[in-house]
């Protein structure tokens, strides 16, 4: 079935594409986020989201993730026209992990709740039911996860990286046709963030994983299994494309302003600013 934008263009739907964004802009008064982006995920695509602050990621993740409508453009996700489903039955389908989720969990939420709550799609326990297969899913994700001893402990005495991971866990746990996770190695040190690495890695190479979207700052923190690269810069696309064809200096250098080396060992991303001397 095709769909009119508004703009009046006729989109005619990608039927493998889990994410598809046609000339999709996020307006906010006069200041445009998002400007005319066209993206397409497939089901067994790993993509990653790179871009200085400020150049939409965020905004175009909460579009993936059912919760930020465009101000012009066509989005589907999951096969559903964004504005044409309900996102509360749209939303249980794609896990989510962001700091501004991580900001909604009560301090005095217990680890194991936090996980287990998101099989119905709410931040906090209240009265719902949960069984035993429900509980031994979350401890099952939460040792996936490396954190597995932490059910018991409340989500406010953790440190910035445990509660990645447990966010990671929870956005699992409702086994997803879509993961998003926004900077999931932000505030790590070296040893966390290589430790996350190696276990995303595992799930990248993992063909019954979902599609995955990856928003991060650092081309050092992209694991390898990652295929795809979405390059953004002041709300455009600067690149877009197989990881390979779009991490280039050249490409790289536009997106954040800087002459950069880049370079790739074992799988693994890095760039610096080259040498003015």
């Amino acid at each position: 079935m095709t769909a009119v934008r508004f703009d009046g263009a006729v989109v005619e739907p990608n039927p493998d594409a889990v994410v598809q964004f046609d000339a999709v802009t996020v307006r906010r008064g006069a200041k445009v986020l998002l400007d005319a982006i066209d993206w397409t995920v497939e089901e067994d695509e790993r993509w990653a989201v790179l871009g200085p602050n400020g150049a939409g990621k965020t905004t175009l993740l909460q579009i993936a993730a059912a919760r930020l409508h465009p101000s012009a453009g066509e989005v589907r996700i999951l096969g559903e026209r964004l504005g044409g489903v309900d996102v509360f039955d749209l939303r249980p389908r794609i896990g989510l992990a962001s700091s501004a989720l991580a900001d909604r969990i009560p301090a005095q939420e217990l680890v194991t709740d936090v996980v287990v709550s998101a099989g119905y799609s709410v931040i906090g326990r209240w009265r719902e039911a949960y069984g035993r297969h429900d509980v031994r899913r979350a401890t099952s994700l939460l040792e996936r996860m490396g954190v597995g001893d932490l059910g018991e402990r409340t989500f406010g005495t953790l440190s910035q990286g445990e509660r990645a991971r447990v966010q990671i866990a929870r956005a699992l746990m409702t086994d997803p046709e879509l993961l998003l996770l926004d900077e999931p190695a932000a505030g790590m040190d070296l040893g966390g963030r290589e430790d996350l690495l190696r276990r995303l890695t595992r799930f990248a190479a993992d063909p019954d994983s979902p599609a995955s979207v990856l928003v991060t700052h650092h081309v050092e923190e992209l694991p390898p299994g990652i295929t795809h690269v979405l390059l953004l810069r002041g709300g455009k696309a600067v690149a877009a494309g197989l990881a390979r064809d779009v991490l280039t200096a050249r490409a790289l250098s536009e997106t954040f302003g800087l002459a950069l080396d880049v370079d790739r060992r074992d799988g693994r991303w890095s760039a610096r600013a080259v040498d003015a001397g």
